[in-house]
């Protein structure tokens, strides 16, 4: 099948790092800057929008992988810039390269991957385990 996804899509997503994004908050550190996880959530974010337009109706895409390095602390306030951009189309495997700016400097870097599902099959897989 013909997903219509090919390498070079991109998007570009922007978000205001606030108390709740930190990693104290989110029990991920003990200090008030840009949670890893949630960086990674907002990389994932961007991934996903960026295929999403252009699937067949009633397919989606599901994280599978995560290499990312966060490179450098993002204050309160302070608005986060994330790219993700198709590198490389197997089939229903996608991997993006995806980046994190803050108004200073790089703060993140890395791959994603993504697969393609037929949602309804696959909500039907996950709500069937263990059954």
């Amino acid at each position: 099948m013909d997903y219509n996804v090919n390498c070079g899509i991109s998007m570009e997503i922007e978000r205001v790092v606030t108390s709740t994004d930190t990693a104290i908050h989110f029990g991920s550190g003990e200090v008030t800057v840009l949670a890893t996880p949630v960086m990674i959530g907002w990389m994932e974010a961007a991934a996903l929008n960026a295929v999403k337009a252009v699937l067949p109706e009633g397919y989606d895409t599901v994280g599978t992988s995560v290499n990312v390095s966060h490179l450098a602390p993002t204050p309160v306030g302070m608005k986060v810039r994330i790219v993700a951009e198709v590198i490389e189309v197997n089939g229903r495997m996608l991997n993006f390269k995806v980046k994190a700016y803050d108004e200073i400097d790089k703060i993140g870097e890395g791959t994603h991957g993504r697969a393609i599902i037929e949602t309804a099959k696959f909500l039907k897989k996950a709500n069937n385990k263990g059954k």
